[in-house]
């Protein structure tokens, strides 16, 4: 299939991914704050556990909150369940189309793991089986009761997935699929458990039975989890744009810093929203300042030491570039993910090198983060010696 096509194909579900998404995260957040804003009033109606007036277009709304369910329900009751199955559907797509179809590039480093694009695949698939199928048994297991508890094992079981996907995969690869890990998670969460108790508790009022109380409690549990992991996902998706995080040698260690840095905001958030005490969530403040600490600290540039009486010669380097670089980056690219040079960056002669040698710089030579998959094994001597013609010029 032609580059182009691909390229379009990416696009349109890259768009309906965030389409979807923004739709998703808006829901999850709102019915967050619209839990912790509730307020129990005077002449309540029986069964009501607590209300809210809330303004917004011009228009007040009063909206109550039932612990369960009201006696009676309406025919035209509303279901959020579409945005979070199609922004996981759009999201795998994307995940095929970028990653799946173009594996050699994108999600292949043959110098952290020499593997044939299936067996890439296989492993992506099994481990975001694998991660829903763990989390839902801490869940389910005696852990699932004590929240403290089950959030540390959460933490370590993304933290561990993203060691492992850091020593299978690209620095590309690796970080989007730990976003795809806890992407499919949430999802889960929602087709799998949100909406079914829901359909649950919707049946038993059908046939005038009093509905499970449990069932409520459950999918509250999976909505809140879904909640606090909004932010890292969100961070882990956008990743792939920023080398400092994708080729980073310990990046799964700054999945650890994210995890703490978002869910750490979030608390503060859900708090504020709550109206509670400020000192009851105060911790949260110096807690994401340290996680953003360590992360800065982390990801500052660490330039490669080049002996300065390292001589490369106009030949040499375009030599080097031409077997490591010109493949994509040409007027006329031969590699066949790509119909035109990636932003425009051409590299075919020694003053577009030049003129681009502070990209290069942070991407070639600082960092791994080019060559795409390092497909013909771009050496650290290639490196420093592809720095030290830079640095001449």
């Amino acid at each position: 299939m032609s580059a182009f096509v691909v390229d379009w194909l990416n696009l349109l579900i890259r768009w309906a991914h965030m389409i979807v998404g923004i739709g998703w995260i808006g829901t999850s957040f709102y019915f967050i704050g619209l839990d912790l804003s509730l307020k129990k009033r005077e002449a309540m109606k029986e069964g009501v556990y607590g209300t809210a007036w809330e303004v917004h277009g011009g228009g007040f709304y009063h909206v109550e909150k039932y612990l369960v369910a009201p006696p009676a329900l309406p025919s035209d009751l509303i279901w959020f369940k579409w945005e979070a199955y199609l922004t996981w559907v759009t999201g795998f797509l994307l995940l095929i189309v970028q990653y799946y179809w173009n594996a050699n590039t994108y999600l292949i480093d043959k110098s952290i793991l020499p593997m044939l694009p299936s067996q890439a695949i296989v492993i992506s698939m099994l481990s975001l089986i694998g991660g829903w199928v763990i989390y839902d048994q801490l869940c389910k297991s005696i852990i699932g009761r004590y929240t403290p508890l089950l959030a540390v094992c959460l933490f370590v079981l993304i933290v561990g997935a993203a060691y492992m996907f850091t020593h299978v995969y690209s620095g590309r690869g690796a970080l989007i699929h730990v976003g795809a890990f806890i992407g499919t998670i949430m999802a889960v969460n929602v087709f799998g458990v949100i909406i079914p108790n829901q359909k649950k508790i919707v049946a038993s009022l059908l046939k005038h039975e009093k509905p499970d109380p449990r069932l409520g409690a459950i999918g509250k549990q999976r909505s809140v989890h879904n909640n606090y992991l909004t932010l890292p996902v969100l961070l882990m998706m956008v990743s792939n744009h920023y080398p400092m995080l994708t080729s980073h040698p310990q990046s799964w260690i700054l999945v650890a810093f994210v995890l703490l840095l978002g869910g750490s905001i979030r608390h503060f958030l859900n708090r504020h929203e709550a109206h509670d005490p400020f000192r009851k969530f105060a911790w949260t403040i110096p807690a994401a300042a340290v996680a953003f600490g360590v992360l800065l600290v982390m990801t500052a540039p660490r330039p490669v030491e080049i002996d300065p009486s390292l001589q490369v010669s106009d030949a040499d380097v375009l030599t080097l570039t031409a077997k490591h670089c010109a493949m994509c980056h040409a007027t006329k690219p031969t590699h066949d993910g790509f119909d035109a040079a990636p932003k425009g960056v051409v590299l075919t002669s020694t003053d577009q090198l030049a003129a681009h040698k502070t990209q290069i710089m942070a991407q070639a030579v600082n960092g791994t983060a080019m060559p795409l998959g390092n497909e013909h094994g771009m050496t650290e001597d290639d490196r420093k010696r592809l720095g030290a013609w830079l640095q001449s010029h």
